[in-house]
């Protein structure tokens, strides 16, 4: 991000502060600070709203999160529950049933939120995860470098939907109840553990690595701060704008994810229903019933597109080389 002007620094605002108190900061200059960062997000939310794609995808992804949390308000026919079969789309089933009879949009606002609840889930674990493990290894180095490069190094190898589905299909085997009383959570703890959080580990690591040798990092040294704080307090702030792309890039990986491991059948199951599982369940009826794989194939799609879009304005509206944008 675009370093904040600080009064009494070359370029920063006119006005310079007060007397240094003993010990202490000079007399307004936290206020300065604290003005100079609301102005630099400001900024970053008009480069924002100025990316139509990510204000789109924005749109969208607030549409879907409205449509699959607030959906069985509005939508009140369960998912469980047997209407005639096989009815195409239209009338009293706006996206018509399935062989069985059941409903296709509740079944679809039902798969929507699994899905986004696994997604978030796994984006925050993960991203929690990789940036303390990449920035504890990139700052401390030595052996906890070490151990967690050569983790890191080992999980690479390992192809995710290989590790995951192995590690599912032991979980059921080990809880049953968990498996046939709706397993959602444990998929995304899987998916977190086992995929997710590296690449940001090696990330924030590669970026810690160059903040360490900075100046105020030193300072900061010098006046004794500890190790926590010199990581949680100076250097992260530091790499927020990667954070948050990356975890934007997380929720995205982790809908395609889930929806190839409910597809092989070791993903999310019944009661629950992913829009991965629903598209398992219907895969057979592409042809005599198309809008039953169709459907939640285009919700994964918008799902992915809609965080990539916000991921790409997230990134562009955070980057430091940006032309400012005047008020």
């Amino acid at each position: 991000m675009a370093d904040l002007l600080v009064p009494g620094t070359p370029g920063g605002p006119p006005g310079g502060p007060g007397q240094a108190g003993p010990g202490g900061p000079p007399d307004g200059a936290a206020g300065f600070v604290g003005v100079a960062a609301a102005s630099q997000w400001r900024l970053v939310a008009r480069r924002f709203v100025r990316h139509r794609a990510a204000l789109a995808g924005s749109v969208l992804f607030a549409a879907l999160l409205l449509f699959a949390f607030a959906g069985p308000l509005l939508w009140d026919r369960s998912l469980d529950a047997v209407h005639p079969p096989k009815v195409p789309p239209g009338g009293a089933h706006p996206l018509g049933t399935d062989r069985i009879g059941r409903d296709v949009l509740a079944g679809i606002i039902s798969g929507t939120r699994f899905s986004l609840q696994i997604a978030l889930v796994v984006a925050l674990v993960a991203t929690v995860l990789g940036v303390v493990l990449g920035a504890l290894a990139g700052y401390l180095r030595g052996w906890v470098d070490s151990a967690v490069s050569r983790l890191v190094d080992l999980l690479l190898c390992i192809p995710p939907l290989v590790v995951t589905a192995v590690l599912a299909r032991n979980s059921f085997t080990l809880a049953p109840s968990a498996a046939s009383g709706g397993n959602w959570l444990t998929v995304a703890l899987i998916l977190a553990l086992f995929t997710a959080w590296f690449p940001i580990a090696r990330t924030i690591r590669g970026m810690v690595l160059s903040l360490r040798e900075k100046e105020f990092v030193e300072a900061a040294r010098a006046l004794g701060a500890s190790t926590p704080r010199i990581v949680f307090r100076h250097i992260l702030p530091n790499t927020v704008d990667v954070i948050i792309v990356n975890a934007t890039v997380t929720v995205a990986q982790a809908v395609l994810l889930e929806s190839a491991l409910s597809f092989i059948g070791l993903g999310v199951r019944r009661p629950s229903a992913s829009l991965g599982l629903l598209i398992n369940e219907n895969r057979n009826e592409i042809a005599t019933l198309p809008w039953l794989f169709w459907f939640p194939f285009l919700f994964i799609v918008l799902i992915s597109l809609s965080v990539n879009f916000v991921g790409d304005g997230l990134r562009d509206a955070l980057d430091p080389r940006q032309k400012r944008v005047r008020a």
